[in-house]
């Protein structure tokens, strides 16, 4: 049996109000990933890459904050399709170029 278990998706603003009920709140990790329904991993995870204490020396990542990271997410997306659409836009010149032949 082939189960595998999917990973809720958070907004970057979820995560921050998180990070900020255990930073400025006073929460405990375990008492915010109570009260919001998250795992303590993932709570614990989130304070990390907000205060940077997550870096792997040698990452690219080192010292991206959540916002950051989900800026960087976007940024790549956004470069893919544009990509893909100057792809889409050099074949359409070819063959119109060998079209007017």
């Amino acid at each position: 049996m082939n189960t595998k278990f999917k990973r809720p998706k958070f907004t970057t603003e979820f995560k921050q109000g998180a990070v900020k009920l255990v930073t400025e709140q006073g929460y405990t990790s375990q008492g915010a990933a109570d009260s919001l329904g998250i795992s303590l991993s993932a709570i614990t995870r989130w304070v990390k890459a907000e205060s940077g204490s997550q870096a792997r020396p040698g990452t690219k990542q080192e010292s991206l904050n959540l916002s950051e990271r989900n800026e960087l997410d976007m940024l790549r997306k956004e470069n893919a399709k544009l990509l893909m659409e100057k792809e889409i836009l050099k074949k359409a010149a070819v063959f119109f170029a060998k079209e007017s032949e």
